[in-house]
């Protein structure tokens, strides 16, 4: 997908995943592959760390979407099955970003409700400015 690695980019270049999940969040690997058993072959967009204000520690496996793809929980089974096998001891936050009309970039969280099923816990959107050009110092 041509968007995907834009949108990884952007999110990594304005540190959207430290803004929405309000936690430090460093890029450990782009475009992983690997297997997980009982589940066969896995890949996710990103995978990235974080350490919070209490130093828990967190894995956030991050799915692009763009065009008209929207994010479901058949992608997100994976990403979570991935944590628990290959980060078992990082608290697993699932993560998808999508590319929206007049550069708008939706970040969502996904969590598994009381019957296992995964559900959207957060949703925000984004939109990208221009740069403002910076202010020049006053002379006295």
């Amino acid at each position: 997908m041509a968007l995907a690695p834009s949108l990884l980019a952007q999110l990594r270049y304005n540190r959207r995943l430290d803004i929405f999940t309000g936690i430090a969040c460093y890029s450990l690997q782009n475009h992983l592959r690997t297997t997980v058993p009982g589940r066969g072959q896995i890949e996710t967009d990103e995978i990235y760390v974080g350490l919070d204000k209490q130093g828990r520690r967190y894995a956030f496996p991050v799915q692009v979407k763009g065009g008209t793809d929207e994010p479901s929980a058949i992608q997100i089974e994976p990403d979570m099955a991935l944590c628990q096998d290959k980060f078992p001891s990082l608290i697993c936050r699932a993560i998808a970003a999508q590319f929206m009309p007049e550069n708008i970039i939706a970040l969502f969280e996904f969590e598994p409700d009381e019957a296992g099923e995964i559900r959207i816990r957060d949703e925000r959107r984004y939109r990208l400015v221009q740069r403002c050009p910076p202010i020049a110092p006053r002379r006295t």
